[in-house]
């Protein structure tokens, strides 16, 4: 088993509900094992200004599966939500971005890990910091210090963790 950590967002719909949902679906998939997840938080968009506000969460789970069947997985999520790929950064029903594969470095044409913003996202580093404080990352940098030192840019935490729904 792998410890991974993903990031989610949406800002489509109903932002909120979309990811206490995924975060639901996620803790009874087969492919996970043991999942955490962090607060809520409302930010603002990274792309276009002319969309709604985000929803974001980071959750932590352990999984079987190699990084390329993962980010298939949880791609088929984001499908199953309504997602499609469009503008970049523009306005989404789903994202689901895996941050951390373990310890691992990887550089594949469809994935990246870390995460090439992992560490200049405020929606990431905040929710991060929250489920994993003593985390440090590939880069040598803890997560508590960055989460102490990033600009907020206006993040704000909106709710608790989503409750497991049977």
């Amino acid at each position: 088993m792998v410890k991974v950590y993903v990031g989610l967002g949406a800002n489509l719909g109903n932002p909120a509900q979309t990811l206490s949902a995924v975060l639901n679906d996620l803790r009874q998939a087969d492919f996970v094992d043991d999942l955490v997840s962090s607060s809520l938080y409302a930010s603002k968009p990274m792309g276009p200004q002319d969309q709604p506000d985000y929803v974001n969460a980071v959750a932590r789970f352990n999984t079987d599966l190699p990084p390329i069947a993962l980010l298939d997985a949880l791609q088929g999520l984001e499908q199953d939500y309504g997602r499609v790929r469009g503008q970049r950064w523009g306005a989404r029903t789903l994202d689901i971005d895996i941050l951390l594969y373990g310890d691992q470095r990887l550089s594949l044409p469809r994935l990246t890990v870390p995460h090439s913003g992992l560490e200049l996202r405020e929606f990431v580093v905040v929710p991060l910091a929250e489920i994993a404080p003593d985390l440090d990352l590939p880069s040598g940098n803890s997560v508590k210090s960055l989460a102490q030192s990033i600009s907020q840019n206006g993040l704000q935490r909106i709710a608790p963790p989503p409750a497991e729904h049977p």
